[in-house]
């Protein structure tokens, strides 16, 4: 599946943002992005970044699940990209999955993180998916609470202090959004 999407208020009139699945070839430039996010950032509480054959394997969990895992294009370059993950491995947790969204460092600001976080919702909603968790490094200061809020999920908590990266103590906020017809009916499956 594409998605073509026009440029938002914040992408330039004359760029236009491509969506769409990510594919194996894709795995280099995703490795990239993320590996600046590990080793300057805080949104992964991984120290080191992992290699591109890890992440070719990350990329097939996701399918394995039926999960989406998109990429943004920007001028034929990938800009950024999202996914969903099962939330918990545990099975009564099977219709909760958590968002990831990484943007490369170039392209931050432009809008990129609102149209994949809109797509990948979409997307998760068409499932058979009921609860969509955002876990959220220190205090969103990137820009991650905004986000999320402009987008439908509410603070449901904050974990004090439970990473420690780059000399400091960090927390998580976790975030909290409905798909679908969320807990208003019991799921198919029962």
């Amino acid at each position: 599946m594409s998605f073509d999407t026009p440029g938002s208020s914040t992408l330039t009139s004359s760029t236009q943002a491509v969506l769409r699945d990510a594919t194996d070839s894709d795995v280099p430039a995703i490795q990239s992005i993320y590996a600046e996010h590990v080793l300057t950032g805080v949104a992964s509480f991984e120290e080191t970044p992992p290699h591109v054959d890890d992440m070719r394997n990350r990329l097939a969990s996701v399918r394995s699940h039926g999960l989406p895992y998109l990429v943004a294009e920007l001028d034929g370059v990938v800009a950024g990209y999202c996914y969903a993950t099962p939330y918990r491995p545990r099975a009564a947790y099977r219709h909760s999955i958590e968002d990831s969204i990484y943007i490369g460092h170039a392209y931050r600001g432009r809008g990129l993180g609102r149209l994949l976080l809109r797509a990948l919702i979409e997307r998760c909603e068409s499932g058979p998916w009921r609860q969509m968790i955002a876990v959220i490094a220190d205090n969103g200061s990137g820009g991650s609470l905004s986000l999320h809020r402009d987008a439908g999920f509410e603070l449901v908590g904050t974990l004090r202090a439970v990473g420690f990266k780059h000399g400091r103590w960090l927390d998580t906020t976790l975030m909290q959004r409905t798909l679908g017809s969320g807990a208003n009916e019991p799921p198919h499956d029962c």
